[in-house]
């Protein structure tokens, strides 16, 4: 039974790690940016959550205020700052890790150095039995939100007008514009998205991993691994990376915590090696 608890313990903390992953996926599946501040939005919606939790309670208006000004921070640097470099990788990373490390100062200026935790909502703060074992509900929910949003994200990308119309503007912009789409308004919408996915991601995570200064990195480097691992611009790919790289994670923390980093990277190398594009990477 207690291979049954770390593997749950694997797939919450996937989840958490789709849930990153999708969005810088997604960002740069359909607009070829590599947003280095991806790491930021996870940990300024956080702390937006955190924020919003001690003024009314509520873990939902948590959700939906993190949600919301991430949504806005994301749109603005898209339209004003990105939009100038598109297709232009070199600006493009220079500038969105310069907004890391100031997104990072701001956040250390304004919530403090020291971990904070936001509480979990009291109906999911109990435990539910399994066999000689309790495990937290609170991380089957985490399970559950990660499967919906991957339903969801899938649904949209593949069944939606919306989605069909973001292809088009990928695959052949000029003619889209020639059909009367609005590819700009577009590509922000789009990239509002993956910054609410991850800001998404940080409220979700701040109960069980806490936030502090330095997480947007951490998180970052995770989220890389999993698009490197699952192929860059596959859902997909971030999906099935994200619960491989979790599973590798939680078993090699608690089997080989000497070790934890080498059962992360080494068979990330190893996929590379037989998959230079990742798993699911279009070659």
């Amino acid at each position: 039974m207690i291979w049954v608890i770390h593997t749950l313990n694997g797939i919450s903390f996937g989840m958490l790690l789709f849930l990153m992953a999708a969005g810088l996926s997604l960002i740069y599946g359909l607009m070829k940016i590599l947003n280095l501040t991806h790491g930021s939005y996870y940990l300024v919606g956080g702390y937006i959550g955190l924020t919003v939790m001690r003024l009314t309670g509520s873990f939902l208006l948590a959700i939906i205020a993190a949600i919301f000004v991430v949504a806005l921070i994301g749109a603005a640097m898209e339209r004003f700052f990105l939009r100038r470099f598109h297709l232009d990788e070199l600006p493009q990373t220079l500038l969105t890790f310069g907004f890391l490390l100031i997104f990072g100062d701001l956040c250390l200026w304004i919530w403090g150095g020291d971990p904070i935790m936001i509480p979990k909502p009291s109906i999911l703060a109990q435990s539910v039995p399994l066999g000689d074992y309790v495990f937290p509900l609170y991380r089957l929910f985490l399970i559950a939100v990660g499967l919906v949003v991957a339903a969801g994200l899938w649904w949209f990308q593949q069944r939606t007008r919306f989605g069909t119309m973001l292809r088009a503007g990928v695959d052949d912009v000029e003619i889209a514009r020639a059909l009367g789409i609005n590819v700009s308004l577009l590509f922000t919408l789009i990239f509002a998205l993956g910054a609410t996915l991850a800001a998404l991601g940080g409220v979700l995570a701040a109960p069980i991993l806490s936030l502090y200064p330095g997480a947007d990195f951490e998180v970052l480097i995770l989220a890389f691994v999993v698009v490197i691992v699952g192929g860059l611009g596959s859902l997909r790919g971030a999906l099935v990376g994200g619960l491989l790289i979790g599973l590798l994670d939680n078993f090699g923390k608690a089997f080989f915590p000497q070790f934890a980093l080498f059962t992360v990277f080494v068979p990330m190398a190893f996929i590379l090696s037989i998959r230079p594009t990742g798993l699911f990477g279009s070659r």
